[in-house]
């Protein structure tokens, strides 16, 4: 088996766009996929932005079968694969490593809290038992405002000291800055530490960090791209700031629904501004205010319009 490289750089949690019926209307994701790796975003399927806990694993292999088969290439994919059972976590990261994707982005088990190091180390230890594939390489999600699970620094050292060469890198999505400069003075060994908000961008790549992976990169993947690229250069504090500004305009009211308004606007496609319940797309007025404050930055999405179409 080829060695699979490890991520570094730009991905997105692609957003999962859904017909009138609510199943996932992979054509448009296939389009959006692709429009993204053109910009040199690599795509992390059924994450929190993806409305990943919203869609059956029978549904996620489905998926993931479609895109390869429409050329989106395996080893540019990191699909989240973490679900509270680990024989359903087991099975989607299975398929993802036979199908050759990068890697898998794995929740831990997070429907019993305060489990501890002990519990959470167990279901990563079964899971990758059952898996049984050297060609499975795991990134850690830590995103305790969400799981209310948080993953510690004793229990990333040790899945590493357990399985060097599986576990190899993790999202920090914590919001806390602190947290991620705890991991990176940690000076694991190549394990790549990834954040979950471009805010924190420059800062993780000053530190010593791999990139991020950003809900906000399914629409400025480029100026992102940017900044990680060049975040030595003089001006790097300027775009970080204008990362920053683009961001707030996203979180001002519920971000998964203001990206898929977004899109919708920018691809002349409305049908994008669906969600999957419990998730409810934004009203009319909340989406003419979303889009009427990115287009007084100037803020564009060239080459949408026609993505969907060159998927089919």
């Amino acid at each position: 088996m080829a060695k699979v490289e490890r991520f570094s750089g730009l991905l997105s949690p692609v957003l999962t766009p859904f017909g009138e019926d609510l199943s996932p209307d992979v054509d448009r994701l296939i389009g959006h996929g692709k429009w993204l790796l053109e910009r040199n975003c690599n795509l992390a399927p059924f994450g929190t932005t993806s409305e990943g806990n919203s869609l059956s694993v029978a549904e996620k292999s489905d998926i993931l079968d479609r895109l390869v088969a429409a050329g989106i290439p395996a080893a540019s994919m990191m699909p989240g694969t973490g679900t509270c059972a680990i024989a359903d976590t087991a099975a989607l990261s299975a398929k993802a490593a036979e199908l050759g994707c990068g890697g898998v982005l794995m929740l831990p088990p997070f429907y019993y809290k305060n489990v501890g190091d002990d519990g959470l180390y167990a279901a990563y230890d079964a899971v990758i038992q059952q898996v049984g594939s050297a060609g499975l390489k795991i990134y850690l999600y830590h995103i305790p405002p969400m799981s209310q699970t948080p993953i510690s620094l004793s229990l990333i050292e040790r899945l590493l000291k357990a399985y060097p060469e599986t576990v190899v890198g993790i999202k920090d999505s914590s919001g806390e800055w602190d947290n991620t400069k705890a991991m990176l003075d940690a000076k694991f060994d190549d394990f790549r530490i990834f954040v979950g908000s471009e805010s924190f961008l420059l800062a993780n790549m000053r530190n010593g960090g791999a990139g991020c992976i950003s809900a906000t990169a399914n629409v400025n993947p480029v100026a992102i791209r940017e900044l990680y690229e060049r975040w030595r250069d003089d001006d790097a504090e300027d775009r970080q700031a204008d990362l920053d500004a683009v961001r707030a305009i996203f979180v001002e009211y519920a971000a998964i629904p203001a990206l898929k308004a977004c899109v919708a606007h920018f691809a002349g496609d409305p049908g994008w501004a669906l969600t999957r319940p419990p998730l409810m797309p934004l009203d009319a007025e909340k989406a003419s205010r979303t889009i009427d404050a990115l287009l007084a930055r100037g803020f564009d999405m060239p080459g949408l319009a026609g993505a969907k179409a060159a998927a089919e």
